[in-house]
């Protein structure tokens, strides 16, 4: 198994710690082959959790935000993306040009590996558990892509060149299994990290709970397998026993990001401004959807004007997947992603500043996820209060208040929970409005495992009607790794279902 080094993760590498931490993502003279023995642990941890953060909110982000139903493109975006809205599984896996999605999974996973087994050389269990939860996070991910992956072979480096692959059933029970024993060591560590750890700063009662809230979305992403029933009741249980429950705020990461290259919020310099204040290429490229535009404004939703400028008083989007150079569809016809310039130089929605935290799983995420496990009848609870607590945690993170009043909205009969004949279908739908651009990626999953909502379809789909399920396994395990890629089978099609897509 090959690992390709992402030069655009391992930009933070190595950090100053404590009172450095505002000299954010302080690198080694050669970023590509970082000296990592001569690093402590309170080096390592936030290096390894900014690069988490990188992958969420530009790679997932950015794939989730076309499949998700989100995302089109402008005129000047025509090109852009090409693989993506073409369904175009071998230029994705390609060596050269494709979405490394494997690749930047695993390098992480190796650097959590290293600092795990650090961490346990040191007897640092509050080390060991975070990279566990996190090892897991990533193995959720790549299953999610994937399907079946190297799990127990995995991260050996040179002692096995070819890892035999797990099924994807498997490797997210033994995650599930790596997150409890994670939660265990944090909870019986002595040592802890403080600002090294740019995600709770140490408090283990946080690690505890985002670590359950990781648990509960892996075992709803498993809902319709009927065999997984007793399983998923077992794991609940877990849940329920060790008694912290989940997340009650946003998990997010922030080092400190500063107004220099390749140190600022992820999202912002990727799909805003950079440095200088000047609108990078995806700004142009990238805008809503029709689809999107539509479903706000048949809620009447007030967070579009938050996340998206308008055009002559309207709001303006574009058609996924449309190749066709249209008036109507150029950047200065279409609404663009709204930021502080667009805002009055105060914080957005979406894109607040460029010092903004990178939200890895988002309170309004976690309600949503316990509204539907309650209605499920897996835990106890409220299911319209958890739901309506969902509704409000994404009010308040887009309009930048604490209680922002959403009664009014709640209230419509098209929002309201007493009034859904589906309640699922109405929790997964306000889930899609707030992952937007926060967690793209999540929205793809549900389509993919619910079919909500009812996201059309590519306009260059190969094949009408065709929806992509999964990643091809790419170029660089092909080239080393064949013979266990042959195994699998099903790697010629984006459309082979993975384990837990059922429907």
């Amino acid at each position: 198994m090959k690992f390709t080094i992402i030069k655009s993760a391992l930009v933070a590498m190595t950090f100053f710690t404590a009172i450095s931490c505002k000299e954010f993502l302080d690198v080694n003279d050669n970023p590509n082959a970082p000296i990592k023995e001569n690093l402590s642990l309170n080096a390592k941890l936030p290096a390894a959790l900014v690069v988490s953060a990188v992958n969420e909110s530009v790679q997932l982000n950015q794939i989730g935000g076309l499949w998700g139903g989100y995302w089109g493109t402008s005129n000047e975006g025509v090109s852009a993306f090409t693989a993506l809205k073409t369904y175009n599984g071998p230029s994705i896996r390609d060596t050269r040009d494709g979405i490394p999605v494997w690749e930047s999974s695993y390098n992480n996973l190796l650097y959590y590996k290293e600092i795990l087994d650090q961490a346990n050389a040191e007897d640092a269990k509050f080390y060991a558990g975070i990279c566990k939860i996190m090892m897991a996070h990533h193995y959720f991910t790549l299953v999610d892509f994937y399907n079946n992956v190297p799990f127990g072979d995995a991260l050996n480096g040179s002692t096995n060149l070819h890892p035999k692959y797990e099924s994807g059933k498997d490797v997210y029970a033994k995650s599930v299994d790596l997150i409890t024993e994670g939660i265990t060591d944090i909870k019986i560590a002595s040592l802890l990290p403080t600002t090294d750890d740019v995600l709770f700063k140490g408090d283990k009662s946080k690690w505890v709970k985002f670590g359950n809230t990781l648990k509960l979305r892996a075992l709803l992403q498993q809902s319709e397998v009927a065999s997984q029933e007793s399983y998923i009741k077992q794991e609940i249980q877990k849940i329920v026993q060790e008694g912290s429950g989940y997340i009650t705020e946003n998990a997010a990461v922030n080092p400190g990001y500063l107004n220099t290259a390749t140190k600022m919020n992820p999202f912002y310099e990727t799909f805003y401004r950079n440095n200088a204040g000047v609108a990078v290429a995806n700004y142009a490229n990238i805008r809503p959807t029709q689809f999107l535009i539509n479903t706000y404004q048949s809620y009447n939703d007030p967070r579009l004007q938050q996340n998206y400028t308008q055009i002559s008083g309207e709001f303006k989007g574009v058609i996924f997947g449309n190749n066709t150079i249209a008036d109507a569809y150029a950047a200065i016809h279409t609404s663009a992603l709204k930021g502080p310039l667009e805002n009055g130089n105060q914080p957005a929605g979406i894109i607040k500043s460029f010092g903004q935290a990178t939200v890895l799983v988002s309170l309004a995420e976690a309600a949503f996820l316990e509204a539907e496990a309650i209605e499920r009848g897996w835990i106890s609870g409220i299911a319209s209060q958890a739901y309506e607590k969902g509704i409000q945690a994404s009010f308040n993170y887009l309009f930048n208040q604490n209680n922002y009043n959403v009664q009014p909205y709640i209230n419509q009969k098209t929002v309201s929970y007493s009034e859904a004949n589906h309640k699922i279908e109405r929790i997964i739908s306000q889930k899609w409005l707030a992952l937007h651009n926060i967690n793209n990626i999540q929205a793809w999953n549900d389509f993919r495992r619910l079919g909500y909502p009812a996201i059309p379809n590519s306009l260059s789909s190969p094949t009408p009607g065709a929806y992509p399920l999964r990643f091809m396994y790419p170029e660089t395990e092909i080239n080393t790794n064949n013979a266990n890629v042959l195994a699998q089978g099903d790697n010629g099609v984006l459309t082979a279902r993975i384990w837990w897509d059922v429907k």
